[in-house]
């Protein structure tokens, strides 16, 4: 039988909760980051560093507050959903464990060669580290964020820091390290395609032989 006329099998490689979850980001964090960016603006700890007004969100400085501050609570919400259901549907385990050094090294050499495979519904060593380095940011999003935001009544965590000025630079750093990791991931998207749609339906027909290779 000729492969091409194989009949497609659909496969499962997204689940519900997490392309929900994945697109209500999108809006939350653009809506983030453009707050925080004016928030930045008023203040910045690079002089030499601004974000164009384009770029920001609220119009001033009490205005970027708000925003940040409204926002926060939906990206929270959406976190927390997305790690309880994590760890409780087995995500975690199941897409981005394991991972050690030597794999990693492994896919990065590969990476480097040109040689690296992608699989759909399948992560590779650096997709899996990139995706535990988003995570690590997002936490310290929170924390350096929340030092921030409440430099009193949080000052020992603040001073966990190293003070509110070491904060607002641990903030900036974690935001810097989201803001790398959806470039990489619009990156990938573009020049894998075919992954995008099944981030809409959750599924991809394939060949039973292509099913098989994966």
């Amino acid at each position: 039988m000729n492969p091409s006329s194989a009949p497609l099998a659909k496969i499962r490689l997204h689940r519900l909760p997490v392309r929900v979850m994945h697109w209500l980001n999108v809006p939350i964090l653009c809506a983030m980051l453009m707050s925080g960016w004016g928030i930045y603006n008023a203040s910045p700890i690079f002089p030499a560093l601004t974000f164009p007004t384009i770029l920001t969100l609220g119009g001033w400085l009490g205005g970027s507050i708000a925003w940040h501050l409204a926002v926060m609570w939906a990206l929270a919400a959406n976190a927390l959903l997305y790690v309880c259901w994590g760890i409780g549907s087995g995500h975690f385990r199941r897409d981005f464990l394991p991972l050690t050094p030597r794999t990693l090294a492994r896919d990065v050499m590969l990476a480097l060669t040109f040689r690296l495979k992608h699989r759909l519904g399948r992560y590779n060593a650096i997709q899996k580290a990139f995706y535990w380095f988003a995570l690590a940011c997002g936490l310290l999003l929170v924390l350096s964020g929340l030092s921030i935001w409440k430099p009193v009544q949080l000052y020992r965590l603040v001073a966990v820091f190293g003070g509110f000025d070491r904060a607002r630079y641990v903030h900036f750093f974690a935001m810097s390290g989201i803001v790398l990791f959806a470039v990489v991931h619009v990156a990938m998207v573009i020049t894998v395609p075919s992954t995008f749609l099944p981030m809409i339906t959750g599924f991809q027909r394939r060949t039973p032989r292509d099913a098989q290779d994966e």
